[in-house]
């Protein structure tokens, strides 16, 4: 059977390495703020792509998390998905070198996802008044190549959709 003490130390590992993904996720995600400002989309395209490598590196830290969990959770002789990290912390209390590593982690991970969480939901509302600057614009476009329509009717009562000074064809040929 595996120590405890190893266990700790490779569950504190696996977080370091998970939260320093989540500060260089943070570090892109900063970046990707001033992209998005200036508009620069094949910048942004490429942030993306780095974005996406580390967000799968996270991805796989996060399974060897949940394994480190479960492995101790069975040394604990308690049932995994209940076991939390503040749990382990107060468990740790005989510990305190133990306790003091995992707490820090911990801390500092739940820190810097809350950096990125903020991070993102700027850049979200950035995109987001992106888009509706870019259907405005679209929509003043087609608004000005629309003439105004006249008010004649058909036999239907309603109007013939005619526009004012406005032919379908390329010009007129009886000049």
């Amino acid at each position: 059977m595996i120590p405890v003490a190893s266990l700790m130390e490779n569950l504190v590992g696996v977080l370091d390495q998970e939260c320093n993904m989540y500060e260089r996720l943070l570090g892109l995600s900063s970046r990707k703020t001033a992209i998005i400002i200036k508009g620069d989309l094949e910048a942004l395209a490429e942030i993306t792509d780095e974005e996406q490598c580390v967000i799968g590196n996270i991805q796989n830290l996060e399974k060897q998390r949940e394994e480190a969990m479960s492995d101790i959770a069975g040394v604990l002789n308690t049932d995994v998905d209940s076991l939390k990290l503040t749990d382990l912390i107060t468990v740790l209390e005989k510990r305190p070198e133990d306790q003091k590593n995992l707490a820090v982690s911990r801390d500092r991970l739940k820190s810097v996802a809350q950096n990125v969480r903020r991070v993102n939901g700027q850049n979200q509302e950035l995109l987001k008044s992106s888009l509706e600057m870019v259907q405005f614009e679209m929509n003043i476009i087609q608004a000005s190549k629309m003439a105004p329509q006249t008010a004649n009717y058909s036999r239907a009562l309603d109007t013939t959709g005619e526009c004012l000074g406005y032919t379908s064809g390329g010009f007129d040929a009886k000049q």
